[in-house]
C-alpha cells in the first residue's frame, strides 16, 4: 500500500480548513461511493503518457471527465467522451445547485482533479472550499490544501503506484 498521506508540507495557506491528506485505496472507495463523480484533468497530462493512461482507467470505471485547459488533445481520440470546459468556469457552475452537469444529468457530488498546476487550481479549490458543499479530491501529486482531500506531496514514480492503487479500489 502507498501512504500519500506523508509530507504534506505547504508554504501558504488560505482560510481556516485545510485537506486532510488521503490514502489512495480510502480515494478510491470514496470515488466508487460517490453518486455523481465528476473528473478534472488538467493540461500537465499531455506530455506524460502514463498519467494519460490512468485518466482512461479512471474513466474506463464509469467516471466522466472534464477536460480543461489544452487536456483535451490528449484525449479526444481515447473514446472516453471527454468534454472540454474552463478550469474556473467549471469552478463556478459547480456552486450552482441547479446545474444540469455537463451531461445534463444535474449535480456533482464529488469532484477528483488530476493533472493541473498548483498555483492554478489552488484558486478553483478555495472558491469550492468556501461557497459549495462539494467533496472536492485531489488526486494530484503534490498536496493541494484546499481539497476536502488531498494526496501528500509525491515523487513522480509513487504518484504513479498511487493512482494504480486508486484505480483497482474504484
Amino acid at each position: 500500500m502507498v501512504d500519500t498521506t506523508k509530507n504534506t508540507q505547504i508554504y501558504a495557506t488560505w482560510g481556516r480548513k485545510m485537506a486532510k491528506p488521503v490514502n489512495p485505496n480510502v480515494a478510491g472507495k470514496m470515488i466508487a461511493k460517490a453518486k455523481r463523480p465528476l473528473l478534472v484533468v488538467g493540461s500537465e497530462i499531455v506530455d506524460n503518457g502514463q498519467l494519460i493512461e490512468k485518466v482512461v482507467a479512471i474513466a474506463k470505471k464509469g467516471i466522466p471527465v472534464a477536460a480543461t485547459g489544452h487536456s483535451i488533445t490528449a484525449l479526444i481520440d481515447k473514446d472516453i467522451g471527454a468534454k472540454y470546459i474552463n478550469v474556473h468556469s467549471l469552478g463556478h457552475f459547480l456552486g450552482d445547485k441547479n446545474w444540469g452537469g455537463l451531461d445534463g444529468q444535474g449535480p456533482y457530488d464529488t469532484v477528483i482533479f488530476l493533472g493541473h498546476k498548483k498555483y492554478y487550481l489552488d484558486q478553483v479549490l478555495a472558491g469550492l472550499k468556501n461557497f459549495t458543499d462539494l467533496k472536492n479530491l485531489a488526486i494530484e501529486r503534490h498536496f493541494m490544501q484546499n481539497a476536502t482531500l488531498s494526496f501528500g506531496n509525491l515523487k513522480p514514480e509513487v504518484h504513479l503506484e498511487a493512482l494504480d492503487e486508486l484505480i483497482e479500489n474504484i
